[in-house]
């Protein structure tokens, strides 16, 4: 009986082709790692507040100077001896929505001495996130604050030292300034200097963080929700229930705001010319169409699989490849509207000096570099 070839079983034998098919340069990918070592304070509300707003602006512009790179995003939130925490990290990863939810959960608080733990903030950065090495790796971390480290801890690894290491790893540190403090400003302009960085000044606020609506977003979410429908979780229970939450993200956010959320389903279109996701990060089966549904088990399948046969379980994979891989082709011609749409209302903007705009103009240098 002739055998029938289906769109996953093709993907998957393309995916599991030798090197010497051809396939290497797609293998090797770039990669961009970006980390945020975030003073959490009191006095750095308005700015955490707007970066909240911005992610994903930020990641867009990463994938927009690099769109076939492996892009992977951290956070280290700190603040000081003796607050609720000293530092707080989210480990580098590609799953950026998870990270989202992570920046949502920060809140501004603490502090009062001014000096902050800044020293182990950088020393967690440069010596404990999970970097990938390797000269086809672009290395970038933000360090945005208000107040001067404590120099004073004689635990803390002091910041000439991990700068130190940052160089010899090719991670290179940028300092944000938030306000005018003058003995900030001094640390801050050394480690950019040392960290090979940028030393960027920006308001106490964060300044104006412009959102800019277009009249493709309400369609774009639309497209979006769609496209989270074809979502098809898998894993252990955990995993399966986190991925149905970020199907549900986007609801959340466009009832905040739908200019965020067709910011968010906008990166996640682009993506998914590279990475064929829904949502972002790991755990679903149409993303990983690839893998042989005969070797998940079977109580890793969602209930609605698990009930079907064999032969169902894989056609029903390929009817939702097929839906996605559809839907995000409509889904990118209203994204390159929408795009053109705010470059062109960005123009005529006053030139500020914002947190967004000041990460996203020097990571397209920074990665162009």
């Amino acid at each position: 009986m002739r055998s029938r070839i289906t769109l996953r079983s093709f993907v998957f034998a393309l995916a599991t082709l030798p090197l010497s098919a051809g396939l290497s340069s797609a293998i090797a990918k770039p990669v961009v790692e970006i980390a945020f070592v975030l003073d959490t304070t009191g006095s750095m509300g308005g700015l955490i507040e707007g970066a909240k707003r911005k992610i994903w602006s930020i990641a867009t512009a990463i994938v927009d100077s690099n769109p076939d790179a492996d892009i992977r995003m951290g956070l280290i939130a700190y603040r000081d001896i003796g607050d609720e925490y000293v530092t707080k990290k989210v480990e580098l990863t590609r799953d950026i929505q998870d990270l989202y939810a992570n920046l949502l959960e920060l809140k501004a608080r603490g502090g009062g001495d001014w000096p902050e733990s800044v020293n182990e903030a950088l020393d967690v950065a440069v010596n404990k996130m999970q970097w990938t090495q390797g000269r086809d790796s672009t290395r970038i971390v933000f360090l945005v604050g208000d107040a001067p480290p404590h120099m004073d801890y004689a635990q803390d690894t002091k910041y000439p030292v991990t700068l130190a290491v940052a160089k010899q790893r090719d991670i290179i540190v940028n300092a944000v300034l938030a306000g005018n403090a003058q003995d900030t400003e001094r640390v801050w302009r050394d480690i950019a200097q040392h960290g090979n960085g940028e030393f960027i000044p920006i308001p106490q606020d964060g300044g104006q963080i412009v959102t800019i609506e277009t009249p493709f977003d309400e369609d774009i979410i639309i497209l979006q929700r769609e496209i989270n429908g074809t979502v098809i979780p898998y894993g252990p229970r955990a995993l399966q229930k986190r991925t149905e939450s970020k199907t549900q993200q986007l609801a959340s956010v466009a009832a905040v705001s739908p200019a965020r959320a067709s910011e968010m389903a906008s990166f996640i279109n682009k993506r998914a010319k590279v990475t064929s996701e829904a949502v972002t990060g790991d755990g679903d089966l149409v993303a990983d169409g690839r893998n042989d549904i005969a070797k998940v088990k079977d109580e890793d399948l969602p209930d609605n699989l698990r009930a079907m046969k064999p032969e169902a379980r894989g056609a029903e994979i390929d009817k939702q490849i097929i839906q996605r891989k559809a839907l995000n082709e409509k889904l990118a011609a209203l994204v390159t509207k929408r795009d053109k749409y705010v470059a062109e209302h960005r123009k005529s903007a006053p030139k500020a000096s914002s947190f967004d705009r000041v990460v996203e103009d020097t990571l397209k240098a920074q990665i162009k570099r």
